[in-house]
């Protein structure tokens, strides 16, 4: 009984229908897309800063419309035809071309792992001293619990984490405006606009939408096509908002923070506040941990309905730990290409098969089935 007490205790929101449908995708996808999409601050100087703070801004507000866009149809699409893991999805969507999407998103898995290995070990190394594998050691012995636990367990782990997320990166932007408020509005009032920054906000958006595959396994809580949509928009907008807290803070530095390669490490040194950088060493670690997550939890889902189909019965909870713990030294590996190349090179290329599997794919194959299905 105590026991109950407690889990409810810890998860009373799910209890919440509202919850589940409206808020609990988005923080799912928020939590598994910001340590490779904004946790360094790498990445929002390299698609967005980069074309001036007026431009990088515009970038930014492509992005979210994008996003809103294609989560909306994403989740639409998985509540209409019951497709809750990305197989079953991009099976329904463009038939056997699924493979070609699972080779991708693979891909993209291991780019992100190696991002996520190489700033835990850059901020490691740079501000405490200690070495990688420390890190990387915690990363995998929580990602393989989580695997292990299941889609409960972490849908209410990432749910908190994001709220935490949240807390923090509001009281960065409350420090960074009241301290270096003059430089940000300085930098926005010379209105730079560099050319490119539409390109910018184009592949931030779909290398960033793989996410609504790990997302999935959240929206059996939809019912109505009402509910899916207004769902992808708040997804969205869950999604961007630590990242425009962030960039706004990014731009009082503009145009020394270019350079950086971990932008978040200069710009809290610049801060003078000891304890935030502890904080945000647990913070960014968790974050990592919710990407590993979020990702290999989609891999286990397509596993497991492939099992069901075949013989009847899933994968066992142990099989789920081990093949996190996998591909968790799988991705970890690829971190030592660097910080830099992997999100300029890799990244970049990636967004591109994202945008014609999934973009075009939805707004045309998607949307003509989906009419046919409300037809019928």
């Amino acid at each position: 009984m105590a026991e109950e007490k407690k889990k409810s205790a810890l998860s009373f929101f799910m209890d919440y229908s509202w919850y589940k449908k409206y808020l609990l995708p988005g923080f799912i996808a928020q939590s598994v897309l910001i340590a490779g999409g904004y946790g360094t601050g790498r990445e929002l100087v390299e698609y967005f800063v980069q074309y001036g703070p007026t431009g990088g801004l515009m970038g930014m507000c492509l992005t979210t419309v994008l996003w809103a866009a294609l989560f909306a149809l994403s989740f639409e699409f998985a509540r209409a035809f019951k497709a809750y893991d990305y197989r079953t999805f991009f099976e329904k969507l463009i038939g056997k071309g699924w493979i070609l999407y699972e080779v991708c998103f693979i891909v993209l898995l291991f780019l992100i792992m190696g991002v996520v290995g190489a700033a835990s070990g850059s901020i490691l190394r740079d501000t405490l001293g200690i070495p990688s594998l420390v890190g990387s050691g915690l990363f995998l012995v929580a990602v393989a619990y989580l695997t292990y636990s299941g889609s409960r367990a972490i849908e209410v782990a990432l749910s908190w984490w994001s709220y935490l997320l949240y807390g923090v990166y509001a009281f960065f932007l409350f420090v960074g405006v009241t301290r270096f408020g003059g430089a940000i509005s300085a930098n926005f009032a010379a209105d730079i606009v560099k050319p490119g920054w539409a390109m910018g906000g184009f592949q931030y958006a779909f290398y960033n939408i793989a996410v609504t595959s790990t997302v999935l396994f959240s929206l059996n809580y939809l019912e109505t096509r009402r509910e899916a949509i207004i769902s992808g928009i708040a997804a969205a907008v869950i999604c961007i908002l630590p990242g425009f807290f962030f960039y706004f803070v990014t731009i009082g530095f503009y145009p020394d923070v270019l350079s950086m390669e971990i932008p978040i490490n200069g710009i809290i040194d610049k801060f003078g506040i000891p304890f935030l950088l502890p904080v945000w060493l647990v913070v960014l670690f968790g974050t990592m941990i919710e990407t590993g997550v979020g990702f290999f939890h989609s891999i286990n889902e397509r596993i497991n309905s492939s099992l069901i189909a075949k013989r009847g019965h899933g994968m066992s909870n142990t099989a789920r730990g081990l093949v996190g713990a996998g591909l968790s030294l799988a991705g970890l590996g690829i971190s030592n290409f660097g910080l830099i190349g992997l999100i300029a090179q890799g990244y970049g290329t990636i967004s591109w098969a994202f945008f014609i599997l999934q973009g075009v794919g939805l707004f045309t194959i998607g949307l003509y089935k989906l009419s046919k299905l409300n037809k019928a």
